[in-house]
Formats: structure tokens, C-alpha cells, sequence
């Protein structure tokens, strides 16, 4: 990754998080996303580059190596969802609605 948005993550902080908590995290910045979508372009697209950073900061987690596949997907989905015509039919509140799942399970274990 270069230049990254959440510096202190990327050395070394985001990999002491569970998955749940990072899922959880990227689910902060899509549900800014939605929020500026339609009011604010700039932190619009500022919540997209965070989430797209949060993103890679795990997918370059080595402990996710077995569930790279659903991670890389989830990224796939973000960006066509975003930047695209939606070839998966999914809005930015689904994936709210997906990642906040994230959020209550991290919440429940801590």
C-alpha cells in the first residue's frame, strides 16, 4: 500500500484489532459514506478513501490469509457499489447494513 490514510494503523496498530473490529471500523466510514452521500461530495469521497484504506489494511493482515477471499470480495463490491453501475445490485446501505453486523459483534465480545 502507499501513502496510507491511517498511518498509525498501517504500522502495526489495525493488526492487533479482531476482525469483527476492523470490519467494524470500515463500517464507520461506510455509513459517513451514506450519510454525505447525497449533502457533501467532498467527505463523500473522503469517507470512500478511508474505507478503501481500512480495506486494504486488512486484506494485508496476515491472519486473515484463510478469509482473504470474502475480504477481497467485500472490497469488490464496495468499490463497484461506489464507482460503477452496481453490477451486484447493492447499495451503500446494504453494506451498512452488512458491516454494522461487524460493529455489534465486536461490541458484544469487548
Amino acid at each position: 500500500m502507499s501513502n496510507p490514510i491511517h498511518v498509525d494503523s498501517a504500522k502495526g496498530r489495525w493488526q492487533t484489532l479482531s476482525l469483527a473490529e476492523q470490519m467494524g471500523n470500515i463500517g464507520s466510514e461506510v455509513n459517513r459514506a451514506l450519510k454525505f452521500q447525497e449533502t457533501n461530495q467532498q467527505r463523500f469521497e473522503n469517507a470512500i478513501n478511508r474505507a478503501l484504506d481500512l480495506i486494504d489494511l486488512t486484506i494485508e493482515d496476515p491472519r486473515w490469509r484463510n478469509r482473504l477471499k470474502e475480504i477481497i470480495r467485500v472490497r469488490e463490491v464496495f468499490c463497484s457499489t461506489v464507482f460503477s453501475d452496481g453490477e451486484y445490485n447493492t447499495s451503500l446501505d446494504d453494506l451498512n447494513k452488512y458491516f454494522y453486523s461487524f460493529a455489534l459483534a465486536a461490541r458484544k465480545r469487548n
